[in-house]
């Protein structure tokens, strides 16, 4: 009876934790209809900010406090809710979903960065040196007796907040209808900042009665949150009832799961991914208020040509020659993953860009293909790299199953959920047998990863794998340039832009939604076995959710309907950390803080950049006599910084310069700038047909 309390205790401790964090979740939902991926960043933050003011300068506790939930969480949700979020307020809950996770993405990375977490930073308990309390054959310090009276305090005070004040009927009514709301008088956009304040103040105190408990570490704070996205699920995102109610569920569960759980080698992950587990039983058993169907502007989808797409995959490869003949054996490897995990970014492409499906568990679907490959390729068989694709499509249709119901932030909590458990659980089991036939994962700790066994050549250095990754990478932009091209891609495009016509018009949505969760799932596949053999040794936490969220960004910031996304997400994600890592070990941590950075400007470019640079660029590649030039020039410049005649710098420098020049001279000769401002009338008369002007006049018919 005494552990059944203690354990209790516990769990009504954390639960009230969870539900002083969800109830933020809940309000910033409500209120300006953002599910913010960031709120357990937030209270991270205000975690460590609390520990450098009160225990790296010695300031007094009440002081640090005070400064820090008075002063520094009210300014960082005046900022995320003025500068981030406002501008991103008309694109609708995608783009909102994408602006949280970059701020999520980018607070750790800020984090690691300024506080060291080879570091131990303990935090000690409030009233520590006081004696517990007793509650019968139980003890409960005074730490955990402060968090259960500020939950309730918190419970209170948003209870009169919400029903007995102007303010909180300013954020009811803005729940009902923002519109409506603001001809009566109220306030939306004060309603909002008024909820981004108190949600940011929440996560703060939550963060900090929680730090005590756990390592001060940027990714397992921020990752806490998954047991109150399960408690804002709970409740729906719109009742705090019932998500104070979920938390008790949660914290209950998490106690006494740590009690009561058998001990073996396969039970422990099920503790640390229970939150998961229940957010997905959450997702999938609780009815869910429908999203709006047209809440966001619709993103146009780019039609690659197939002489535009050829001409791109010749180029990646040619690309590749080019580094494998102007890099050392240590730049190969630091540069080799930019194909492989180009490929795992293209998933996104048909997934997220084409059907509109925001998956976050991508690059754990890719680790699923990497291990798969390293045990039954282990010989190098060519055979097990199919079978490493299909299982990871088996697996992506898996997922697209229960995922059927849910859409929006629903299905991204859905899939992030997965990610967790994967990691925290599926990843960590030790080898097992299923009907005889032996299946192992990590092993525990990490996995070798041979390379392929080509027609008896066997491919292993570092730039036959380079080499085969861009090979791969460019046959799988093309298929992906062909699915948008042809009628299913079509489809998905339809499905994206309205379930309910594209099913009126014959469509089979389930059908499709599974479909494009295989596809997508397969080429992630493809990327993590070409990764892993890059790697040569793999381990869980490179295909983890955290490490996810970078590549995702990129993808984003990219344009995920553009074809080209998966080359420039390699570059973009890869690169930076290498160049930047001669000036020490944080490079890691800033370039993805210039990831989220990026991320968070989207509202700027919401279609991405590489439609802008495809824009920019097909006016040389047109030229008959300028792209000739430019294709001369930089072999030149190739073959003299091969042969040592001229430095890397000078090569880049030039190469840029010329290749600039060269596009500036080519519009210049074009009559592009008149001529795209031209009606819809003079298409065709003024400047040629294009090949996608029929689907752009269709698609404008439509809007209206």
């Amino acid at each position: 009876m005494e552990q059944f309390l203690t354990f209790g205790v516990v769990g009504l401790t954390t639960a009230a934790i969870y539900a002083i964090v969800g109830s933020g979740l809940v309000l910033t939902y409500t209120t300006a209809g953002v599910f913010n991926f960031a709120h357990g960043a937030a209270g991270m933050m205000s975690a460590f900010a609390y520990w450098q003011l009160a225990f790296g300068w010695g300031w007094p506790v009440p002081l640090a406090l005070a400064f820090v939930l008075l002063v520094l969480a009210p300014a960082f949700g005046l900022f995320v809710e003025r500068v981030l979020m406002r501008p991103v307020q008309a694109l609708g809950e995608a783009e909102r979903l994408v602006m949280t996770v970059a701020l999520l993405t980018g607070c750790i990375a800020l984090a690691r960065w300024v506080w060291d977490p080879n570091t131990a930073r303990p935090l000690r308990p409030f009233f520590a040196d006081e004696p517990a309390l007793r509650l019968g054959p139980a003890a409960v310090t005074w730490h955990q007796a402060l968090t259960l009276a500020v939950a309730a305090l918190v419970a209170a005070g948003l209870w009169l907040l919400l029903n007995r004040t102007r303010a909180g009927t300013e954020m009811r009514a803005c729940v009902d209808d923002r519109a409506l709301a603001g001809l009566t008088g109220a306030s939306p956009q004060r309603a909002g900042r008024l909820a981004w304040i108190l949600a940011t103040q929440l996560a703060a105190i939550g963060g900090i009665l929680i730090a005590p408990t756990v390592a001060l570490d940027a990714q397992q704070l921020s990752l806490l949150i998954v047991s109150a996205y399960t408690a804002a699920v709970f409740g729906r995102l719109r009742s705090l009832p019932l998500t104070f109610l979920g938390a008790l569920v949660v914290g209950c569960l998490e106690s006494y799961l740590t009690g009561y759980l058998p001990q073996n080698d396969y039970l422990p992950g099920v503790r640390l991914a229970a939150p998961a587990l229940l957010l997905l039983l959450a997702l999938l058993v609780f009815p869910h208020r429908r999203l709006r169907g047209r809440d966001r502007r619709l993103v146009r989808v780019p039609l690659p040509t197939a002489r535009g797409t050829l001409v791109f995959a010749a180029c990646v490869v040619l690309f590749a020659v080019f580094l494998v003949t102007v890099l050392d054996d240590e730049g190969l490897i630091s540069y080799a993953p930019v194909f492989s995990l180009g490929i795992v970014a293209l998933s996104y492409v048909p997934l997220a860009g084409y059907a509109g499906q925001i998956s976050l568990c991508q690059l754990s679907i890719a680790g699923i293909g990497a291990v798969v490959w390293a045990h039954l390729g282990a010989q190098g068989q060519m055979w097990a790299l199919p079978v490493a694709v299909l299982v990871a499509a088996v697996v992506g249709a898996l997922i697209a199953v229960p995922a059927l119901r849910l859409s929006g932030i629903y299905l991204a909590l859905g899939t992030a959920a997965f990610a967790v458990v994967l990691d925290r659980w599926v990843f960590t089991l030790p080898s097992f047998e299923i009907l005889g036939v032996r299946v192992a994962l990590f092993d525990q700790g990490s996995v070798e990863v041979p390379g392929p066994d080509l027609f008896g050549w066997r491919l292993e250095s570092d730039t036959e794998l380079l080499l085969l990754a861009a090979v791969f990478l460019g046959l799988a932009s093309l298929a992906v340039a062909w699915l948008r091209r042809g009628a299913f891609g079509r489809g998905l495009i339809a499905l994206r832009d309205s379930e309910a016509a594209y099913a009126t018009l014959g469509g089979r949505p389930l059908a499709a939604k599974i479909t494009v969760f295989a596809l997508s799932a397969a080429i992630a596949g493809l990327g993590g076995a070409l990764y892993g053999m890059q790697q040569r040794t793999v381990t869980a936490e490179q295909f983890n959710l955290v490490a996810n969220l970078p590549v995702f960004l990129v993808a984003v910031i990219g344009g995920l309907g553009a074809v080209g996304a998966g080359l420039f997400t390699g570059i973009a994600y890869v690169a930076p950390p290498h160049l930047l890592g001669h000036f020490g070990d944080w490079a890691h941590d800033v370039s993805t803080l210039m990831i989220a950075l990026a991320g968070m400007g989207l509202a700027h470019s919401p279609a991405g950049i590489v439609p802008r640079l495809r824009t920019e660029w097909t006016i040389l590649v047109h030229d008959r006599l300028l792209f000739p030039v430019t294709g001369g020039v930089l072999a030149l410049l190739w073959a003299l910084y091969a042969t040592g005649l001229i430095g890397g710098a000078v090569f880049l420098i030039a190469a840029v310069t010329v290749a600039t020049a060269l596009r500036i001279r080519a519009t210049a000769r074009q009559a592009g700038p008149r001529l795209a401002t031209d009606p819809v009338e003079w298409w065709g008369i003024r400047r040629p047909w294009r090949a996608d002007d029929r689907e752009v006049i269709a698609r404008g018919i439509a809007a209206g």
